[in-house]
């Protein structure tokens, strides 16, 4: 009868999946968010310059993974540039859509 090969190896290979997922995810620097940062810097839905930067070319808005923003100001932000946009001073679809 031939003998089965020890399989304890199989869950080093699992491990050694996680170890590196997790080694990745570690020196991904801390983003701190601007407005926090810098208190004199407002959200106000006329600002266009400062809106453009957290919305995409296609005209959708930024995840807070991507923008380093905090969730207050997040939610902030979105509803700015919802209002900029309702008032037609932001574009909803962006310039490749047109």
């Amino acid at each position: 009868m031939a003998e089965r090969p020890d399989r304890s190896d199989r869950s080093d290979r699992s491990d050694r999946s996680k170890r590196n997922r997790y080694d990745r995810q570690r020196f991904q620097r801390e983003r701190e968010c601007r407005f926090c940062a810098s208190p004199s810097m407002k959200i106000d839905y006329k600002d266009i310059e400062t809106l453009g930067r957290f919305v995409s070319d296609h005209g959708k808005i930024r995840s807070r993974r991507q923008t380093g923003t905090c969730a207050k100001h997040q939610r902030k932000l979105a509803k700015a540039i919802k209002r900029s946009r309702h008032l037609a001073l932001l574009p909803f679809t962006g310039e490749s859509l047109r």
